[in-house]
């Protein structure tokens, strides 16, 4: 149905990588969900901040439906 990748400093940050819904699975919340799941699942492990980059296209979905804040953030091109 769908997964979320969430990576760890070890520390106090967390960073959604990657959530992936299955198409037919899409536009239900299953998406939203999962990142909530990751966010207690970060917390429990001592995390106090979940960060998420993302394309324009997805603002929406990661402002609105989970509830990030927009932040400032950097792009670095490496090729």
């Amino acid at each position: 149905m769908g997964f979320v990748n969430v990576v760890w400093d070890g520390l106090l940050h967390a960073w959604i990588q990657d959530v992936m819904v299955e198409r037919s699975f899409r536009r239900r919340g299953v998406g939203a969900r999962l990142v909530a799941e990751a966010g207690d699942h970060a917390k429990v492990a001592g995390c106090e901040w979940m960060h998420v980059d993302f394309d324009d296209h997805l603002r929406p979905f990661y402002l609105q439906a989970c509830g990030f804040e927009p932040t400032n953030g950097g792009l670095l091109a490496l090729r």
